[in-house]
Order: C-alpha cells, then sequence, then structure tokens
C-alpha cells in the first residue's frame, strides 16, 4: 500500500500468501464452505462468457432507455435452477443480478423469482444459458468432492 513496487516487494507478498495459505491447509481450517475453490478452471471459461453477456445486456438496456420506441416491459417471474449446492445458486442469482435489466428478487428452493426489464430478457434467461454453464462449473465442483472422497 505504499505505492513502491519492486520484484523484491511483489516476491515477498507472493511467498507470504502462499505461505499462509499452505499452513491453513495444513491445519485444516480451510473447508469447501468457507473457500470453495473446488470450481478451478471452469470459472475461468465461465467469467469471460459472463463479461460478454453483461455488455451484451448493457448495451440492450441503454438502447431501450435511450430510443422510446424500444419496448420497456417490465415483467417478474420464477425460473427453475439446475444447482444442487448453495454455492452454485449463489452463482447463479449473482449473474442474473450483474446483468443488467435483470434481477434475483428471491430464492426458494430451487426456484428463483426473477425481475426482468423486458420480455427478451425474461426470454434469454428462460433459454438457460447461463443456468447450464453455471451447472457445468457446479459439477466440476462436485467431481472434485468425490476424488477427494467428501461427497
Amino acid at each position: 500500500m505504499s505505492g513502491h513496487f519492486s520484484t523484491l516487494l511483489l516476491s515477498f507478498g507472493a511467498a507470504s500468501v502462499l505461505g499462509v495459505v499452505y499452513i491453513a491447509l495444513r491445519k485444516g481450517i480451510v473447508d469447501i464452505e468457507g473457500t470453495p475453490y473446488e470450481i478451478g478452471f471452469s470459472i475461468l471459461i465461465y467469467w469471460p462468457w459472463l463479461f460478454i453477456e453483461i455488455v451484451k445486456a448493457n448495451i440492450d438496456v441503454t438502447k431501450r432507455i435511450l430510443a422510446p420506441s424500444l419496448n420497456i416491459s417490465p415483467t417478474l417471474f420464477t425460473l427453475k435452477s439446475s444447482q444442487h449446492s448453495d454455492l452454485g445458486k449463489v452463482l447463479y442469482a449473482n449473474s442474473i443480478t450483474l446483468t443488467p435489466g435483470t434481477v434475483t428478487v428471491a430464492i426458494e428452493g430451487d426456484e428463483f423469482l426473477v425481475h426482468a426489464l423486458s420480455e427478451d430478457a425474461a426470454k434469454d434467461l428462460e433459454e438457460g444459458t447461463m443456468d447450464r454453464k453455471v451447472s457445468a462449473a457446479e459439477h466440476e465442483r462436485k467431481n472434485a468432492k468425490i476424488a477427494r472422497g467428501d461427497a
């Protein structure tokens, strides 16, 4: 936080972080609920896809605001999720809310109450692409738990 960045300082910082993580893992104080690191590499595929979806939705919302001819038709609907873990449901709900024009209002079991700015945004979510991508990340997490013997 000093504003000075040198190779030596950055190396010491990285070594400190790795040391703390190593000690925490060895002591067994890092659990799956506290640190869901099993999602792993699939999230590196999901994040760029989500970023692109956020940009596309942002452009759509901007067009609807600036062009009175485009229809703004707020809608509230329920959406069924295929995630099994709380982490998967939270990732899905947050992804919906991060996308401009949609907000996850409530979660009850495997049903989400979602508000969308337009029927097009609602149809995109009902299509299920985001749900499948989050489930793929969750599936990787489940496979890692099975391999470890935690399932």
